[in-house]
């Protein structure tokens, strides 16, 4: 299933096994089996190998009566006052605000009034900024709320809040909505060409992932830098080694596993990663027919060019070898640049008057209303186009019909009053 157990009792390791390991030959075995077989039959041979060793050369990996190991202050680290360096938290702690975790109504009040008498001070002036809060509009409105009212109600040390808002969705997810359709990439290495087939209405963020950094040209002459005959071959990194490579958006994102897409067949492609929730730019190929059910992190499939594979997969592992490389890609269907489009909807916008601004959106824009309508501020060009909504047509309607109405009543009976002679003259006639 797996999971590691002993080569010899084949009990699966847990967090409570006490665990072993020989320095002679590096094989790990259950304290159990190394107990019985060799210390109590004081038989000092490997239980695999069957080569000699001496009791100094097991090496304890795990005791879980061993209650020392929980005292932190004895760690290594702890006792030289040894710390890893995060950059991301080092940039952060640069900040003024990092260092303020929370401040109640009456901090806060204290330094907006320290910072209206001192606007000079930068330091200051970081620490009164407030998060912007994101617009909401027809595209990006939750069906849930921010949560600021009920926080506020239970938390003094927040500003009191009375209005429900929408809390917007995040711009990829409203974004991926759009993503209908399948993506196609070919990728031109110096051993042929290989059409794939994406998944991008299914795992969207890898798919776009993996389009962008096409479309970048940052596959161009990457190796396969891993190749395991009859399993799988490894390849996106520029440095060629299999610990670099980054995402298109410079950081790590998240997995997206779905049940119904796994390793069920020869060239299946997949995401590599060095754990959880790390995916950056390598992937891996499948070469054997018939691979276990375990979910992807990205399906992607190879529609043409299977004999390609088959020749990447016959290179020998030799340095001195040509190894796969990647030439150039080719992306022939881009599906998010359509969702892009479909995002870029008419919204209708009311005003006081009844008048509803209809516009195509390229980019955010801004409405400032007036008193004859609503103005649309936009970066780009805007077509602009004033109607009138329903209820106020209606309206318009039957004040048009209470206008008209005496009108039209004169009007037919003038035309009866006029038709009369004619009348009596057809009655003569016929009789």
């Amino acid at each position: 299933e797996g999971k590691y157990h002993c080569p010899v009792l084949y009990t699966v390791f847990t967090n409570n096994s006490h665990i072993v390991a020989n320095k002679v030959t590096g094989n790990v075995f259950s304290y159990e089996a190394v107990e019985q077989l060799n210390i109590k039959t004081k038989s000092y041979k490997d239980l695999l190998t069957d080569e000699p060793f001496t009791r100094q050369d097991l090496i304890t990996l795990q005791d879980p009566t061993n209650l020392d190991k929980f005292n932190v202050s004895d760690f290594f680290h702890v006792k030289n006052n040894m710390k890893v360096l995060d950059p991301d938290e080092e940039k952060a702690k640069q900040d003024p605000s990092y260092h303020l975790k929370s401040t109640n109504l009456e901090t806060r009040e204290t330094l907006a009034e320290l910072y209206r008498d001192y606007k000079g001070d930068e330091m200051l002036a970081s620490t009164m900024k407030v998060p912007e809060a994101k617009k909401t509009d027809k595209l990006n409105a939750a069906h849930y709320s921010t949560g600021r009212v009920s926080a506020s109600f239970t938390s003094t040390a927040m500003a009191p809040a009375t209005t429900n808002e929408a809390d917007a969705i995040s711009d990829d997810a409203v974004r991926y909505q759009y993503v209908k359709k399948k993506g196609y990439v070919r990728l031109h290495t110096n051993k042929g060409d290989l059409n794939v087939e994406l998944h991008c209405d299914k795992v969207p963020k890898a798919g776009e992932n993996f389009v962008k950094l096409c479309k970048k040209g940052y596959y161009d002459g990457t190796i396969f830098h891993r190749s395991i005959r009859n399993f799988m071959i490894q390849g996106g990194d520029p440095t060629g080694t299999g610990t670099g490579g980054e995402s298109y958006w410079g950081k790590p994102f998240k997995d997206e596993f779905r049940p119904n897409l796994s390793h069920t067949g020869r060239g299946i492609l997949s995401m590599a990663n060095s754990g959880p929730n790390t995916n950056k730019s390598q992937f891996d190929w499948i070469h054997i027919k018939h691979s276990d059910s375990v979910p992807l992190l990205l399906s992607f499939r190879v529609v043409g060019g299977l004999e390609t594979l088959t020749a990447m997969e016959n290179v020998e592992s030799d340095p001195k070898t040509d190894k796969p490389k990647v030439l150039n890609t080719t992306v022939f269907v881009d599906p998010y640049e359509e969702a892009d489009a479909q995002v870029s909807i008419c919204v209708h916008v009311p005003c006081q008057y009844g008048i509803s601004c209809v516009f195509m959106l390229c980019c955010r824009s801004v409405f400032i209303p007036c008193s004859l309508g609503c103005v649309c501020v936009c970066v780009c060009v805007c077509v602009c186009v004033f109607r009138l909504q329903p209820s106020e047509r209606r309206k318009h309607r039957n004040r048009r019909k209470r206008e008209h109405k005496p009108l039209l009543q004169s009007t037919r009976q003038k035309q009866r009053t006029s038709l009369k002679p004619l009348d009596q003259e057809w009655a003569n006639i016929s009789t």
